[in-house]
């Protein structure tokens, strides 16, 4: 007698109702997934706006960049405008003025750089290593508070600073003997004011996305090198440093990606036409050409420009994510 039968036989004399194992039909991936949304409905509904504003103001100007192989003209929009092709591409590189802007452009931008980039990492490891909670938090928000202050008042702060008539700074130079300077109107300068101002207002922000991944690191690592005998010193640069080099790897990434990208704003509040040789870069030359011409905006030019610093920022995070593969785990794609 099969092994069912015996079963079977066994199960009516006990009268016993065998046991039936009921498999239920597996939910489909869809059904999951859309009852795994609507569980976490509130947080997607904190993230719309942020979505919604970056398909608006991110996504759908991409399909407006046709405008640059055209002669754009707002009266026949972009289906009526003539095509050109790259006429406007042409005529910016094969401008005079072309290289002298490319110059001052990388220049600032490497600048930023070297300074920015660098200064809240250095920042934020000493800030780390303070003890009193109540100081730390002091400098924390002094250093934080510029970031929220705009352009344009920041520039006015740094005028009545470097004024050559009561200016603080040109006050200090006199009593020394030394003359005044006009630093707004000295092209020397310019780089050296526009990169101290940036990182005066930016390197207490950028500080706190490294002091955040450091309250990561496991304290234990630290009471076990002090009872090892390390100095603060050594825990920096055998702990701190290489328990938060993903996050600067990141950062490094992002940075480079942004780095033809100046702060148009300050420029415009800071330059002078005396100051053109070392202050116009690409944004405010195109600002100049293509807006603030007599007659329509040259929105054809400006969006072709636009379009080659895009792609050449394109290339060095490209760039720059290959080489981190070197030296860090930590990715971008």
């Amino acid at each position: 007698m099969e092994q069912n039968e015996i079963t079977k036989e066994i199960t009516k004399d006990m009268n016993v109702t065998p046991l039936k194992l009921v498999v239920s039909p597996s939910k489909s991936k869809k059904t999951s997934t859309l009852k795994k949304m609507w569980e976490m409905k509130i947080l997607y509904l904190v993230l719309l706006p942020g979505l919604i504003h970056m398909v608006i103001f991110k996504l759908l100007p991409v399909f407006g960049l046709v405008i640059a192989f055209q002669d754009y003209s707002v009266f026949k929009g972009i289906t009526g405008s003539e095509w050109v092709g790259l006429k406007h591409f042409k005529e910016f590189i094969g401008d005079p003025y072309f290289w002298k802007l490319i110059k001052n452009t990388f220049l600032l931008a490497g600048f930023n750089l070297l300074f920015i980039f660098p200064i809240p990492i250095i920042f934020a490891l000493f800030l780390n290593e303070v003890r009193i909670t109540l100081f730390k938090r002091f400098v924390q928000t002094v250093s934080f508070f510029p970031y929220f202050i705009s352009s344009a008042v920041l520039v006015s702060i740094m005028y009545k600073f470097l004024s050559p008539q009561g200016g603080l700074v040109n006050e200090l130079l006199n009593a020394l003997g030394i003359k005044s300077i006009f630093f707004f109107a000295e092209p020397d300068w310019f780089r050296t004011l526009y990169v101290g101002l940036n990182v005066w207002q930016l390197f207490g922000y950028s500080a706190i996305i490294y002091l955040a991944a450091m309250t990561a690191i496991d304290p234990a690592i630290y009471e076990a090198a002090d009872i090892d005998g390390a100095t603060r010193l050594q825990r920096v640069f055998k702990i701190t440093l290489p328990s938060i080099s993903s996050t600067i790897v990141v950062m490094f990434i992002m940075t480079i990606g942004q780095i033809l990208t100046l702060d148009l704003d300050k420029i415009l509040l800071m330059y002078n036409p005396s100051v053109y040789d070392t202050a116009d870069i690409i944004q405010s030359y195109v600002y100049r050409q293509a807006f603030q011409n007599s007659g329509f905006p040259k929105y054809s030019f400006g969006a072709a420009v636009g379009l080659m610093q895009s792609v050449v920022a394109f290339i060095l995070v490209v760039a720059a994510n290959k080489a981190s593969k070197k030296y860090s785990e930590s990715r971008l794609f």
